[in-house]
């Protein structure tokens, strides 16, 4: 392997619904990240966050429990490098925070293209500049 971006890298899944839970975590392992964990609601991933440490999180937009753009904020105050990418339905896209502490790096409108996922795994610049901007 020629380091790839997940190589090294840990997620935490978090999302209301076990059968998205599955799909996410399946994606990730995909693209070589270890998940250390899967969380319901925001009460338990801030608890798997600060024990993991991820370099990723990925969040469905229907939690079991709080709401995503104040996960986003404790998530970034517990790993202030965490790259957090945000699932929601394309009929139902969120309306996203003014404030950027609470923003998603990046939104994936479902039904995504499994390449949709992985560029969004990538910073911008972090890749091998084969994509577009």
């Amino acid at each position: 392997m020629s380091g790839d971006v997940g190589s090294t890298s840990n997620a935490i899944v978090v999302a209301g619904d076990e059968e998205t839970r599955v799909l996410l975590r399946g994606l990730l392992r995909l693209h070589h990240f270890r998940v250390d964990g899967e969380a319901e609601g925001v009460t338990p991933a801030l608890e798997l966050i600060g024990l993991h440490q991820p370099s990723l999180l990925v969040v469905d937009a229907s939690l079991a429990e709080g709401s995503v753009g104040p996960l986003i904020a404790q998530a970034r105050g517990r790993v202030p490098k965490v790259r957090v990418i945000l699932v929601a339905p394309a009929s139902r896209p969120p309306n996203l925070p003014a404030d950027p502490a609470q923003r998603p790096d990046a939104l994936l409108l479902r039904p995504f293209r499994i390449r949709q996922f992985a560029e969004a795994l990538v910073p911008p610049g972090a890749g091998d500049g084969s994509g577009s901007h």
